[in-house]
């Protein structure tokens, strides 16, 4: 090619090592070309025969000259839908320092807490605001969204109920019509009978174990529901209140009178629409259920020098631990989102936030008001936000007149909602009240705002307005100048570990590039304002989108179709289950609820064939980590009756591509059952091999992971579902916008496509790495990983690798002897972080071990120098078990070492500063210092604090 048509590739921006790098890494693996190593690794009776099928590669300027033109075909009408979902305005101290900042959106989720610090402060302050505003005593660290809260709400309170017989569930026929819709979902596997209808006494039959109440209703109108909460009570019922965060500036806390647990969506709280996500959902209840609330808390403990410190609450960190016996699989949590939120809160604090209620309330009476005065009558006698007006034969009219001054209404026969929030202006409302005057014949001269606006006063019952206090803690009265909110939040930030800082090496995570050309047009106000439920034809750009991304991952996954609603991984398990459900029960099979699970599988696995009601049968393995052939078909013939299906990770759990792999799927189909795909290690198949060339019927994409949307520190995430033919007709549907045909089973989430907006990242990735290079992506992956393990496998026992030796993309470092001299796999972990990295996933699939995952991502310089940092520790480990160092008193036991303890004027350890700090010389360039000592775990389990502490408080626990 000449240099006039030479375009760089952004495949050489995103995998990390040169040419010249892979050239030493292949010497030091004894093969000659990478190619030769995948012949090594992968089994030749699996690879694809064909190159995939995709488009050509785009230069990131290209791609981001294409991403607008796509980004422009959407139209940004305002809205006023409401339903859930309103516009906000993002401050931009908090859209350029998090929002935008990689050193927030690339980190794990804080399992090691000492480098995570900023953020689970950041968590904490979230369910500190979360506590304060609904009202009760405990919240989690967020959940994906609001139905899917309220579903886990339903559960819980199911699990809990006094009266075993009951197993009806109340909902408010006036709840938002996609939260009944996902709730239908969940009530299925358990048999959970829902009863939607009227809040009334009347409906509180002895079969209900709990209502589900909507505040304010769907409709927009506010109920106060104390004497009915009390009536629920007497009864040994419970009580569920999906409400809008916003509104409890003003309203009295759900809290103060009887619900039981409180969900809902902070998206109000700063974070844009996004066509529907990412949004950080909150589950709020009394202290009772603690021990049983479904996703993380962040609680308050002390580090190693007594010192405050944070850390995930362990009887709540991950439900699917408990694998098949979990009361959820909930794995993903909207980290990032909440963190957003939060800031928000701490930027307003409550008077702030006060104040933007206030603004917002009295612009709908204005409107109300306004709108009055034309002659039309408002059916909301109280409302926070929404107003109602029958249109009578003018609705019509008013729907096309909207449409003309671009603005979106929310219809019900004669009657239109508007919901006003945030961004609204004064002068939105005269456009609003212009509309509705002039398909009447008036004007806007016809409408006096002095007299509506002095007729505002309140369209909240006075027995509702909010009493009690919010946001007290000084935390959100200290930051309202955008100079100290900088400084705030980069003061967080510096305590956390992460992409930024050098390799996430962990296993079955896939921390890899985001890179800064994908990332940007998330921020654009054409995929950030949409809101879900806009009329189609204002969302061309987002359905082209979708529909390329549908094509490009069924191509790589060889799949028919994929929907887009799971937003996370685990709930891209249940969906997929509930899809091989809907099949089997469509051919009359409505017995086959038998899941066969290998003992190595994730644990979202074995939880999400119980949430999906189906009993699961544990498959073993035999010596070297496969799946034991012999007994799977013995299980599978034994079941054959029975059998729904399999669930499968490919590569294995334990980083090797098993050979018989097809005749798996070939022994599940002979006795008449599906087969699950777990996509967790989609990483090591691209290009290379696919679900659909397997034989798996039905695969979720971590799009998190392999597809370049960033981790956030324990989320966003994204757990599409591809199928094979057969399955497509039961895909997902959506009770406000089709997503699927007829027999498609009920939403899993709340937005029809799920957390949309971040589609746009794995749409750029795709497009610009192109076929080929997504094929190279996979075999550098490969590459680097078994790079690693020459380098590390002398020091470390590597546990599995396939029949040539070789690992995939990732293996497992075996440290279990270490314990022989006191060491721990922890202690690896702790002491890592001195060496500035994140450790290894810890302890899975095999207690006592290390799963390391380099990516694509990382040059060979960065894998060298986390291996240099491996072998150093295992010196440190040796000098132990010759006697040396001591087996209580030892760098390792100690770590990590702070710069206050560093630096402290005495020092009375067996080893040296520098030993502690420095103990290789890169680190005297490239530190990260921990922000606290080892977190004491066990003392924040026994007095558990999940929200801001005051220093007085804190102590006295």
């Amino acid at each position: 090619m000449s240099k006039i048509h030479f375009q760089e590739k952004f495949e050489s921006r995103h995998n990390g090592p040169s040419q010249v790098e892979v050239n030493e890494m292949l010497s030091a693996l004894g093969v000659d070309a990478v190619d030769q190593l995948i012949d090594q690794t992968v089994p030749s009776q699996i690879r694809a025969k064909n190159a995939l099928n995709l488009p050509a590669a785009l230069s990131e300027t290209a791609y981001l000259k294409r991403a607008k033109q796509i980004a422009e075909k959407n139209k940004v009408f305002k809205s006023y839908i409401g339903q859930g979902y309103y516009d906000v305005i993002l401050p931009g101290v908090i859209q350029r320092n998090v929002f935008e900042n990689p050193g927030w959106y690339t980190q794990y989720t804080p399992y090691q807490a000492e480098i995570a610090q900023g953020r689970l402060q950041a968590l904490l302050n979230f369910q500190t605001v979360i506590t304060d505003f609904t009202g009760l005593e405990i919240a989690n660290a967020s959940l994906l969204d609001e139905a899917t809260a309220a579903a886990e709400a339903m559960f819980m309170l199911y699990s809990a109920r006094k009266n075993k017989a009951a197993n009806t569930f109340l909902v408010s026929e006036k709840a938002f019509p996609q939260t009944i819709d996902v709730l239908k979902t969940r009530a299925i596997s358990f048999g959970i009978e829902l009863k939607i209808a009227s809040v009334s006494e009347s409906n509180l039959t002895d079969d209900v174990f709990a209502v589900f109440l909507q505040y304010p209703l769907g409709d927009g109108s506010i109920i106060d529901y104390k004497a009915f909460a009390d009536a629920v009570h007497a009864k040994g019922m419970t009580i569920c209140v999906a409400a809008d965060l916003m509104s409890l500036a003003l309203l009295t806390p759900p809290g103060e009178w009887g619900a039981d647990v409180v969900v809902g969506n902070s998206q109000r709280f700063g974070v844009p629409m996004g066509f529907g996500g990412p949004h950080a959902a909150f589950f709020a209840t009394k202290d009772a259920y603690k021990r049983n609330i479904p996703g993380r808390i962040i609680g308050v403990t002390s580090d190693s020098n007594g010192n405050y410190a944070l850390r995930m609450a362990l009887q709540t960190r991950e439900q699917h631990i408990r694998r098949d016996k979990a009361s959820s699989n909930i794995c993903t949590a909207q980290a990032l989102l909440a963190i957003m939120a939060s800031f928000y809160a701490v930027y307003h604090g409550p008077q702030g936030i006060k104040n933007i209620a206030s603004r917002i309330n009295d612009l709908a009476q204005l409107l109300d008001h306004a709108v009055q005065s034309l002659g039309y009558t408002q059916l909301n006698k109280t409302y926070f936000d929404t107003v109602r007006f029958e249109l009578g034969e003018h609705a019509g009219s008013l729907k096309a007149e909207a449409l003309n001054n671009e603005m979106n209404f929310n219809y019900n026969g004669t009657e239109v909602k508007i919901s006003i929030d945030e961004t609204t202006t004064f002068e939105d409302i005269q456009t609003i009240t212009k509309v509705f005057a002039k398909i009447i014949g008036k004007t806007l001269s016809d409408v006096d705002f002095d007299a509506a606006e002095k007729a505002i006063s309140s369209s909240i019952p006075a027995e509702l307005v909010r009493q009690s206090a919010y946001l007290t803690h000084p935390i959100f009265n200290s930051y309202h100048s955008e100079h100290e909110m900088l400084r705030y939040i980069k003061s967080l930030e510096a305590k956390d570990l992460s992409l930024c800082h050098s390799m996430i090496p962990l296993g079955s995570c896939t921390m890899k590039l985001n890179a800064t050309a994908e990332m940007v047009p998330v921020t654009w106000a054409q995929f950030g304002g949409l809101h879900p439920f806009a009329p189609l034809d204002q969302t061309s750009g987002y359905m082209q989108l979708i529909g390329e991304l549908n094509d490009w991952l069924s191509e790589i996954t060889g799949f028919a179709k994929m929907s887009f609603q799971p937003n996370s991984g685990a709930q891209g398990e249940y969906a997929g289950l509930m899809v091989i459900r809907a099949y089997h029960e469509s051919r009359g099979d409505h017995n086959r609820n038998i899941c066969l699970i290998p003992a190595s599988a994730h644990g979202t696995n074995p939880a999400s064939a119980s949430m999906a009601g189906l009993k699961v049968v544990v498959v073993k393995c035999d010596d070297f980590g496969n799946i034991d052939v012999a007994d799977l078909k013995a299980k599978a013939e034994e079941h054959a009756a029975n059998l729904n299906s399999l669930m499968v990770t490919y590569p294995s759990t334990h980083g090797v591509f098993e050979e018989s792999i097809i005749e798996i799927c070939e022994i599940i189909h002979a006795n008449g059952g599906q087969v699950y795909m777990d996509g967790a290690n989609m990483n090591a198949q691209v290009g290379l091999t696919s679900p659909g060339h397997i034989g798996a019927d039905v695969c979720h994409l971590n799009l998190h992971k392999t597809f370049c949307i960033p981790h956030g520190g324990g989320g966003p995430g994204m757990g599409p579902i591809g199928v094979a033919k057969h399955l497509v007709p039961f895909l997902p549907n959506h009770e406000v916008v089709e997503t699927s045909g007829e027999e498609g089973i009920h939403a899993v989430s709340a937005a029809p496509f799920g957390s949309a907006s971040i589609l746009v990242i794995s749409h750029a990735y795709i497009a610009m790495m192109g076929g080929d290079g997504l094929t190279n992506a996979t075999k550098t992956a490969i590459l680097n990983a078994n790079y690693i393990k020459s380098r590390l496998e002398n020091h470390y026992p590597v546990l599995y690798s396939g029949i040539n030796g070789r690992c995939a993309h990732e293996m497992i470092l075996d440290c279990r002897n270490f314990k022989n001299v006191g060491v721990e796999v922890a202690d690896i972990a702790k002491r890592l972080m001195d060496y500035g990295f994140h450790a290894p996933t810890v302890s899975f699939p095999v207690a006592g071990t290390l799963m390391v995952e380099p990516t694509e991502s990382e040059s060979k310089a960065e894998l060298d120098r986390f291996c240099d940092a491996l072998i150093a520790i295992r010196q440190e480990i040796a000098a132990i078990e010759s006697g040396e160092i001591d087996q209580t008193e030892n760098v390792l036991k100690h770590a990590p070492h702070t710069a206050a303890v560093v630096t402290a004027d005495e020092w009375t350890r067996s080893y040296s500063r520098q030993t502690a700090a420095y103990p290789l010389d890169y680190l005297k360039a490239h530190k990260f210092w921990p922000s606290v000592g080892r977190v004491n775990e066990s003392q924040g389990d026994r007095t558990l604090i999940c929200s801001c502490p005051s220093i007085e408080e804190y102590m006295e626990a």
